[in-house]
């Protein structure tokens, strides 16, 4: 049985009642979210380790590098995997802290997209809410795809090594892998957020027990390692564009598909305990671990890589396993392959958890096409199952573009980083703009202005080189398609904003209100009549 979020009470619910629970803590998470004009439908289930752990989670450090680490081999060699992570790390870290600063002061599944409702002025909101919505939700599905394609070479990866080379991955083999992959992680989500939240609670163990495993491994078992004169300034760039120093640039990729996805956690904070001050410090905490990690991580396999063009004309396409195999052999190389096959399924279990979770609140704001299909919620397990399902389909069909060849699959990489970061800059850029921002429990203080302007900063100048094809000469089995696909969610958002948005979207909507310490449902015409206030008649922070 499936129900709606809309499907509502006439008169004011206890929360208790609501969610089936009578913990104080929660009481007050929940007022909270009354008061910034929803409806709880989700129970509360995530503490303080497993968010920080589906935060983390959706890095997938481990298994996210393995996949992307021939990017900046192709583009500089060692200095370029190097340096890029320090460098561009720096500014991912800079839009995560600003994201979780934001998303202490409205803690919702709508994460960054939501919260234009407070730092826009109401006459913009909407057509901003609008965009923001499209690109937060093209550049999550590409992150989801992307994993997802991640994870499906790493297994034949394995499968390769296993049959001793007699076996090798085509296309089409890891689309179908992709595929059904996506079908195992849309059936995880349909299960309790408790369930979900008892395999986030594992995942981090599990996540850095194999990052040490693997570095102790490589730098024992290496005899002929790289000198710190050839890690921090060889260059060599393998991908055709001139001079080297540009070329160099698009080693970026590697760290900004890795450190994306910041709001993940913000998209689950209506599952949170304490969602104002827990999901902000667990994507603090999350990203901070991956860049200082994920730099040492890449210190050490240029160090123990051995020869760059022997790796990166590996036949079974991921230089990182087969690193593994020239240093420890099949049979170690087979189950760091494995570590990574199973750390990226963790990222596309958590990653699709935070996607149809947006398409979901999206849904409760009607405003995609069949609104009031997606935002139902499944009664027996409390989670919205068709939004779960649209948004499996919707990841598998982007893959297709996989067929083309590997270096088409690039255009989803590098659009999951352009959409997504883009989709959390405009929200700071309102913020920082029209002032109306009101802090909540967890803040950045004085840096926070210097903070959000370098993230955004940061991400103008990195969504240029991503656009860029990474290859010359340009062909058809080498162009860089995320212009393409992004220029076709644009346009289509746009057409369908024109022809029937504009004429009842008002931005982020309301379901409720807080009344007498029970949450009253509320006309869905009332922002339309007051936008200027919160939906209680309260400041964002009153609760």
């Amino acid at each position: 049985m499936v129900r709606s979020v809309h499907d509502k009470p006439t008169e004011a619910v206890p929360r208790a009642q609501e969610t089936g629970t009578s913990d104080s803590e929660l009481d007050e998470a929940d007022k909270h979210l009354a008061a910034l004009g929803y409806q709880p439908v989700f129970k509360r289930s995530f503490s303080m380790w497993s968010c920080f752990s589906f935060a983390l989670s959706i890095s997938g450090l481990f298994g996210t590098i393995t996949t992307t680490f021939s990017y900046p081999l192709y583009a500089g060699g060692a200095a370029s995997a190097v340096w890029c992570w320090l460098i561009a790390g720096a500014g991912a870290l800079c839009l995560a802290l600003s994201i979780a600063e934001i998303a202490s002061a409205y803690p919702t599944s709508g994460g960054m997209y939501f919260t234009l409702k407070y730092l826009a002025p109401p006459k913009y909101t909407p057509v901003i809410a609008w965009f923001v919505g499209w690109l937060n939700l093209i550049g999550q599905i590409c992150g989801s795809a992307s994993s997802a394609y991640g994870a499906a070479q790493m297994l034949l990866a394995a499968v390769s090594i296993g049959s001793d080379f007699t076996y090798y991955p085509t296309q089409g083999h890891v689309i179908g892998v992709m595929a059904a992959l996506s079908v195992l992680h849309g059936a995880v989500n349909t299960l309790s957020t408790a369930w979900l939240h008892r395999m986030a609670s594992s995942y981090a163990v599990f996540h850095i027990a194999v990052l040490i495993a693997a570095w102790i491994t490589l730098l024992v078992m290496q005899k002929e390692k790289h000198t710190g004169e050839y890690v921090f300034t060889h260059v060599e760039p393998q991908s055709g564009w001139e001079p080297a120093g540009f070329s160099f640039l698009f080693g970026f990729l590697s760290v900004a598909w890795t450190m994306t996805d910041y709001d993940a956690a913000a998209h689950i904070a209506e599952e949170v305990k304490d969602p104002a001050r827990i999901v902000p410090k667990a994507i603090a905490l999350a990203l901070t671990f991956t860049y200082v990690v994920g730099w040492v991580f890449t210190i050490i396999l240029v160090i123990c890589m051995g020869d760059p063009a022997e790796i990166l004309a590996s036949p079974i396409g991921q230089p990182v396993v087969q690193i593994f195999y020239n240093v420890m052999g099949k049979g170690a190389s087979i189950f760091f392959a494995i570590c990574a096959f199973i750390i990226m399924n963790f990222v596309c279990i958590t990653a699709l958890q935070a996607g149809s979770r947006t398409l979901w609140s999206f849904a409760r704001d009607e405003m995609i096409p069949g609104s009031s299909i997606w935002n139902k919620i499944w009664k027996r397990t409390d989670t919205p199952v068709l939004s779960v399902w649209f948004y499996v389909f919707l990841c598998v069909a982007i893959n297709l573009i996989g067929l083309g060849s590997y270096i088409t699959i690039a255009a989803i990489f590098n659009l999951c980083a352009i959409a997504l970061d883009w989709s959390y800059c405009i929200p700071i850029i309102c913020k920082l703009v029209f002032g109306r921002f009101e802090r909540g429990p967890w803040h950045l203080g004085k840096a926070s202005p210097f903070l959000n302007a370098w993230a955004i900063c940061w991400t103008s100048f990195v969504s240029v080189i991503f656009l860029f094809p990474t290859f010359r000469p340009v062909e058809p089995n080498n162009m860089n398609y995320a212009v393409v696909i992004l220029a076709f969610v644009m346009i289509l958002a746009t057409a369908y904003w024109y022809i029937h948005g504009r004429t009842y979207y008002v931005g982020p909507r309301v379901t409720a209100q807080l009344h007498n310490d029970g949450i009253v449902p509320v006309d869905r015409e009332s922002d339309r009549e007051d936008p200027e206030k919160s939906p209680a008649g309260l400041p964002a922070q009153a609760a």
